[in-house]
């Protein structure tokens, strides 16, 4: 059972010494050693990955997705848990955390319960979840005090989308008091929806319904107010949040300000904000619809902040916020952007644009893409340092990476269930070639050798 990836240039958040290769041991799931001249200590029946000349990365951890979602009118998110994490390992990701979402007066245990069956049999990587709380109660209030026995420990809550997701400040601020007395992280989709629902209104009113509107009627102002009110509702009730999709300057900022005020305050971005702007959204109607998501893509300067602030830990991951639809599903709203499904797909791409755009253009170190591709996150929602991480004792999910061959994205080489990504016709550089998961080698040369249903749910620690 034993498993050798011999002679790779290991990249860790604190090393990267392309000069000096070295080897990983693996004995059943777990990371033995990691040295050079490892070769010696396997026997002949052991499996030896030659890996020379390619990083070794720790499996990514995307904290952010949304498989096999319903969003109402009979529309769910096309890639459920098979095809969703199928393309995560081809992307290097080897976790993922996805959100069971609570129905409006249901409980917190239907939802958790709800995606256990959307998961079970299907994932070929391993899987957590957050919750998502978007009424509050006495009994979710105990739901939300025993989420540390289910094995869950962040949740999340929307400031966004009256009468269907979001909390009022009042209920934050004591889901927030409760998390603060259990331990748990509070992520938050941080817009200002009555402001966002009277800026729509006023625009169907008027007739202005292309799908170009959808990015008009949350402009970047919406999201920096949010962010500030969830800095100062955190700052009173001590807990820690976690700002989901942070796309503009103006959240960085204020992100940044709270951090230097010592205040337990952490955000994410994504890679349509790193690598797309709002000049999309001049495309053909059902182009643009495509890359119609909450919050929309943004000018391309602020692009810049972002990657400044992954580069100097104000930002500490990067998710994709994976959340696709088929083209079908986006043209129902392409004379009314309120009826476009919200999200587009990127679990795949997560890796070679971070490559692209980050360690190419000298916008970040090659530990810091591991940091924010997977220590960051694992950190966060303890599941470090089981995941995250290239050392003994921990979990052996490891992705060989080529970073020289050019490829052009398209869907149609992917493995997403999408007619089109956002990114198709970009070149990038990099070809995944191994991935391993707890030791097993799931993407081998470019072809699928983990099952569906392999994936295991992880019981995740406190940070």
């Amino acid at each position: 059972m034993h498993t050798l990836v011999s002679g790779g240039i290991v990249v860790t958040p604190t090393s990267y010494d392309p000069g000096h290769p070295t080897d990983i041991l693996i004995d059943h799931e777990r990371i033995v050693a990691v040295a050079p001249g490892l070769a010696a200590e396997v026997g002949p029946a052991a499996r030896v990955i030659d890996a020379r000349g390619r990083h070794v990365l720790p499996g990514g951890v995307d904290p952010h997705t949304h498989l096999d979602l319903p969003v109402g009118g009979g529309i769910v998110s096309s890639d459920d848990f098979a095809s969703g994490t199928t393309a995560a390992a081809f992307g290097g990701t080897t976790t993922i955390i996805d959100f069971p979402t609570q129905a409006r007066g249901g409980t917190l245990r239907a939802a958790l319960d709800e995606w256990h069956q959307r998961a079970a049999g299907r994932a070929v990587v391993d899987f957590a979840f957050h919750a998502i709380v978007c009424s509050l109660d006495a009994q979710v209030e105990d739901e939300i005090a025993a989420l540390p026995e289910a094995g869950i420990t962040s949740l999340k809550l929307f400031m966004a989308y009256p009468d269907r997701l979001m909390l009022d400040d009042g209920a934050t601020l004591r889901v927030m008091e409760l998390a603060r007395r259990h331990r748990l992280v509070v992520c938050l989709h941080a817009e200002n929806g009555h402001a966002i629902a009277h800026l729509v209104a006023a625009a169907k009113a008027a007739g202005r319904t292309t799908p170009r509107m959808h990015a008009a009627t949350r402009p970047a102002v919406t999201e920096s107010e949010a962010v500030h009110r969830a800095i100062a509702l955190a700052e009173v009730s001590g807990a820690t949040i976690y700002i989901v999709h942070v796309s503009t300057a103006g959240a960085v900022r204020e992100i940044a300000a709270a951090r230097r005020r010592g205040l337990p305050v952490l955000g994410e971005t994504c890679p349509q904000y790193l690598c797309l702007d709002e000049t999309a959204y001049d495309a053909p109607a059902a182009h643009a619809a495509r890359v119609v998501m909450s919050p929309p893509l943004r000018p391309r300067w602020m692009q810049a902040w972002l990657w400044e602030a992954l580069a100097q830990d104000d930002l500490q991951a990067v998710g994709t916020d994976h959340c696709p639809f088929t083209d079908a599903d986006k043209a129902r709203g392409l004379d009314d952007f309120t009826r476009i499904p919200n999200g587009a797909a990127g679990i795949e791409t997560r890796l070679l644009l971070l490559h692209e755009f980050g360690v190419r253009a000298g916008r970040l170190t090659w530990p810091q893409l591991v940091q924010v591709f997977a220590t960051g996150p694992a950190r966060i929602f303890g599941l470090h340092p089981r995941k995250g991480t290239i050392a003994p004792g921990s979990d052996a999910d490891l992705v060989v990476f080529d970073p020289e061959p050019a490829q052009e994205l398209a869907a149609s080489r992917l493995h997403m269930r999408v007619d089109a990504t956002p990114y198709d016709g970009m070149t990038v550089h990099g070809r995944v070639e191994t991935v391993i998961s707890r030791g097993e080698v799931i993407v081998d040369n470019g072809r699928l050798a983990g099952a569906a249903g392999r994936g295991v749910f992880l019981r995740r620690g406190r940070p």
